[in-house]
């Protein structure tokens, strides 16, 4: 640990210092970074988006609700992704399937698929960016590749950031999930730097951090709460409360 003057973005859009404990992280070349949690929360989101589907189903496809109360839309999608264990790392194939299930099933066949999903796809990408992911973004642009890593299915051009990021890696694409390796390994690749010239940086100790340590990447955890960090993984290269205070942790040789 070395004690540094870090920069913190405030609520207020101002930078403001602060002196903490923590680690830096040398010769950086790319940077993955984490999505949902990381750079927006996304369980509010999440419930909004399947609240508003419910209802477009409610009063577009009216045997479906008569059918199916919000909680067994959730055991028909738990059974789902029982069913289809190989396609988990799938989330828009997980949830087309769901929806033509209890399409079926009230009678309507499947047809309206992809109209249902682009209703919650809608509200699945209006998001509320944290206050500091912009300017962190272009700050870590101007120096590394920015690679965004997701086991979502958010879209960076309808949330309108994409030209942040100079690539995008889901889980869709991998073939699994994080914390499996190959989602980081593509990372790797779409970055174009060696493993321990890459900084991966998210908020799940397991999916990010211990994935991403595994893969032989660099580590850092951001945690907005204050959690305990599990003992049961090694800790990360540094801990942040969030991405705002990650530029000046970066140190060049």
């Amino acid at each position: 640990m070395s004690l540094r003057v870090g920069l913190v973005f405030g609520l207020e859009s101002q930078w403001s210092l602060i002196l903490a404990p923590t680690a830096t992280v040398n010769n950086i070349r790319t940077i993955t970074i984490d999505l949902d949690d990381t750079l927006w929360e996304i369980h509010p989101v999440i419930r909004r988006a399947e609240l508003r589907l419910y209802e477009w189903l409610g009063e577009n496809y009216p045997r479906i609700t008569a059918l199916y109360a919000p909680q067994d839309l959730s055991e028909v999608r738990s059974q789902v992704m029982v069913e289809f264990i190989d396609r988990a790392h799938d989330v828009t194939f997980l949830r087309h399937t769901v929806l033509g299930r209890i399409g079926v099933a009230a009678g309507y066949g499947s047809d309206f698929i992809e109209e249902a999903f682009s209703v919650f796809d809608e509200v699945r990408n209006d998001v509320e960016l944290f206050p500091e992911v912009i300017p962190t973004l272009e700050a870590l642009g101007e120096r590394f590749q920015i690679i965004a890593v997701t086991n979502g299915n958010a879209n960076l051009e309808t949330i309108g950031i994409r030209h942040l990021f100079d690539g995008v890696v889901t889980a869709a694409m991998a073939g699994a999930a994080k914390p499996a390796s190959q989602v980081f390994e593509m990372a790797v690749r779409a970055g174009g730097a060696s493993k321990a010239e890459t900084l991966h940086i998210g908020d799940q100790p397991l999916h990010d951090v211990e994935g991403a340590r595994a893969a032989g990447l660099r580590t850092a955890w951001i945690n907005r709460n204050g959690a305990e960090w599990p003992d049961e993984y090694a800790r990360p290269d540094m801990e942040v409360v969030h991405v705002g205070e990650i530029p000046a942790l970066l140190t060049v040789d």
